[in-house]
């Protein structure tokens, strides 16, 4: 595997959720692999979860991690063609990424959208500039529009955690105070359409995703109703698409309860903002599998980076 930046560069799910359950039942196996090689992780965004599991992943394989903030640490990068780079910016990314390549045998990208662009937002300039001008495999830590890595470790969650041949697996909508990215809630939907699962999204009317990223999956607009049988319930805030990057809908009815829950698992990537996303009594039960999601992302990240450690 030469990159990884979208859900669709998973060839088989259910072959990558096996190898990463295995990885994770024996993380220092393949020690020797990354021997010698060094991950260089670029951040034009804040992380947590993905700063801290990405780098472990690449220590469990023996590899040299390297961690530069980029928005705060490096030179003004400009991503234009043909730009009189007269402003903000002092490095073009032909040469930045150039440069990062001579250093790593990887490098991990995370940077997200504008929500003012659309056009430029889906064009993914700053992932698909590095994937262009890198000598060396991309791995997305998070793009404009997509999150594979947590999209892939949802994946892994639901298949540790159910007790069905075809669970029904909820994706829904909640209230923010902020716009946020389409970026998780585009990927775990195209996770669930690769997995053998019941799925179904709910959001308020003017909050559909991408058609492009649902496709035919069934969406409603009646939480409750999408909510009936429910096996697992993943949350996440996302702003409108079609009136793009915008706050449409604060209804705090949409918040996730446990009385709404019913027997399902929670799942959210995190951070989450309690009692607005979702309420203390649902976080604090044995319903919720977010710390659980959170310890599987070392698992998918180190399973990415070992097959593309193989190739090089």
């Amino acid at each position: 595997m030469k990159n990884y930046t979208s859900i669709n560069d998973i060839d088989n799910i259910n072959t990558w959720i096996k190898e990463a359950r295995e990885i994770k039942a024996n993380p220092f196996e393949n020690i020797d692999l990354g021997k010698n090689k060094t991950l260089g992780l670029l951040f034009f965004n804040s992380s947590l979860r993905t700063r801290l599991s990405t780098q472990k992943a690449a220590l469990n394989l023996g590899m040299n991690p390297i961690v530069m903030n980029v928005s705060g640490d490096a030179w003004g990068i400009e991503f234009g063609d043909g730009t009189i780079m007269n402003g903000n910016t002092a490095e073009h990314i032909k040469e930045a990424a150039a440069v990062v390549s001579q250093y790593c045998n990887v490098i991990a990208v995370r940077a997200f959208p504008s929500l003012t662009d659309k056009e430029k937002d889906e064009s993914e300039q700053v992932l698909k500039s590095f994937v262009k001008f890198a000598s060396v495999p991309i791995v997305s830590m998070e793009s404009a529009t997509g999150h594979p890595l947590q999209g892939f470790t949802d994946a892994i969650t639901i298949a540790e955690n159910t007790t069905k041949k075809r669970p029904k697996v909820v994706l829904s909508w909640a209230p923010h105070i902020k716009a946020l990215p389409h970026a998780v809630a585009n990927s775990f939907t195209q996770a669930m359409q690769k997995m053998d699962v019941e799925f179904v999204i709910t959001n308020p009317e003017g909050y559909n995703l991408s058609p492009d990223i649902t496709k035919d999956t069934k969406i409603f607009h009646n939480q409750e109703e999408a909510f009936k049988n429910a096996d697992f319930v993943y949350t996440k805030n996302w702003s409108s698409y079609d009136d793009y990057g915008k706050v449409l809908n604060t209804d705090p009815n949409w918040m996730i309860t446990k009385e709404k829950l019913g027997t399902a698992k929670f799942m959210h990537c995190l951070p989450v903002r309690r009692n607005l996303i979702v309420e203390d009594a649902v976080l604090d039960s044995e319903a919720s599998l977010v710390i659980e999601q959170s310890n599987n992302r070392t698992f998918a990240a180190q399973l990415v980076l070992s097959k593309i450690l193989k190739e090089l």
